[in-house]
């Protein structure tokens, strides 16, 4: 008895033991791997936008297209630049007023970075801002201009500020420093005039008295007749004919818009004559 129990409690052993083996081996023998117990999986938090960087996300402008800048582009062309024109309309001390219209046209292209920016052809205009007739003793005509607007052949407009730098009227006419244009002072004229009626009284004494105080009185009245034809009489007035060339030269930079500033060609000018040459003239009535 004591030995069938002691038999059963060794197969009782024998089966507990192999029931914990079978699991760990698998059906071909091996050993199965050691399955690891599942964990579930945490969920994460969104990544955050640090606020730095959304600010200067917020800053930065968006990139401009390239069309909005060309559009902006400009041809400059420098203070200084000398521009000849040629006058559509002739002034004159003797009846110019301030504010009365000149009108100038362009006679040569002007160039900038080899590309045609201002063509012949362009008309400027202006208006004057000074008129003074010359004095009966002493003083000259003067004229003064300022040209204020460039029109291109394509109707583009441009704000201008020049000034006339020299000017070829015909004339004795000059240009100061200041753009200010004078005429001549005919003070040969003055001296031919009273030479003139000095000699042609002390004839008309001479002749009168036959004696040669008649002559030299004679001589003081046609000095004196002289004297006053001048002092009665205006010098020469300062003249720009309608062909008068003038070089401008610009006061300021102007810049035009290069969408707009497109010529391929130098352009062309009107032909117009050149004033013809004249000499000074003294408006007189003299009594020789």
């Amino acid at each position: 008895m004591t030995g069938r129990i002691s038999y059963l409690g060794v197969a009782a052993v024998l089966g507990i033991a192999m029931g914990l083996v079978v699991p760990v081996w698998g059906q071909d023998g091996g050993p199965m791997e050691a399955r690891q117990p599942s964990q579930s999986a945490s969920p994460q938090p969104p990544a955050q936008t640090p606020p730095e960087a959304t600010a200067t996300a917020a800053a930065a402008p968006a990139p401009k297209s390239s069309t909005v800048q060309d559009s902006k582009a400009q041809v400059r062309i420098p203070s200084g630049t000398i521009v000849p024109l040629v006058l559509h309309n002739g002034i004159s001390t003797r009846s110019a007023k301030i504010g009365d219209p000149v009108y100038f046209e362009t006679l040569f292209p002007v160039m900038v970075d080899g590309r045609v920016a201002i063509p012949a052809g362009s008309y400027v205009s202006g208006e004057v801002t000074e008129s003074v007739r010359p004095g009966r003793v002493k003083g000259r005509g003067e004229l003064m201009i300022k040209l204020n607007t460039l029109i291109l052949p394509n109707a583009y407009m441009i704000n201008l500020n020049a000034s006339p730098k020299d000017a070829s009227t015909g004339g004795n006419e000059a240009v100061d420093s200041e753009g200010r244009i004078k005429g001549d002072s005919d003070k040969g004229s003055d001296v031919g005039t009273i030479a003139k009626t000095t000699a042609a009284g002390a004839g008309i004494g001479g002749i009168a008295t036959r004696t040669g105080t008649g002559t030299a009185i004679g001589a003081g009245a046609g000095a004196a007749a002289g004297l006053i034809a001048v002092l009665l009489t205006r010098g020469p007035e300062a003249e720009m004919p309608r062909g008068t060339t003038v070089n401008v030269s610009l006061n300021r930079p102007i810049f035009l818009d290069a969408d707009k500033d497109q010529f391929t060609s130098p352009g062309q000018a009107s032909t117009l004559a050149g004033p013809a040459n004249r000499e000074p003239v003294r408006n007189k009535n003299i009594p020789f």
